[in-house]
């Protein structure tokens, strides 16, 4: 079984704290498959806002931490690109919330490698807590290098 430690994601996102959505790759199958975790604890600077109340990941995070595992799984997927070369989210469909994201919960995220078309790579991601679906949508996303 494939995994990458947090070390290893970071050489491969550019995301640093607070913005670095997968803590590790518990998973992965080039060309096919990722599963990664995201640890959520009361201490994301997010819950200070969303809701100091009743503390809930906001959507669009989990939205972001299942982009950035897919991105992880086309980053490995590839050969190594030149420096400066990101991953960018350019879509984002079919997208559904089933329950809320509070502290104390261990986000699995997994995203499968559907095609590539036109530089435009297709992922069918979810996200669960506890084997209970959170989130799932469909990714769409491309690579384009630096410009300097």
């Amino acid at each position: 079984m494939n995994k990458l430690t947090n070390e290893e994601i970071r050489n491969y996102l550019p995301h640093r704290y607070p913005f670095l959505m997968v803590d590790k790759v518990i998973s992965y199958e080039l060309d096919k498959s990722i599963t990664a975790i995201k640890n959520v604890t009361f201490n994301e600077p997010f819950f200070q806002g969303h809701f100091p109340d009743n503390p809930i990941m906001p959507g669009v995070l989990i939205i972001e931490a299942m982009a950035q595992t897919a991105a992880l799984l086309g980053c490995i997927s590839m050969p190594k690109p030149k420096d400066g070369t990101l991953y960018y989210l350019v879509g984002v469909d079919n997208t559904r919330f089933k329950r809320p994201v509070v502290p104390g919960d261990q986000l699995v995220l997994e995203a499968i490698f559907e095609k590539v078309r036109k530089n435009i790579w297709k992922f069918k991601a979810k996200a669960t807590v506890d084997g209970q679906l959170v989130a799932s949508a469909d990714l769409l996303t491309t690579v384009m290098e630096s410009d300097s």
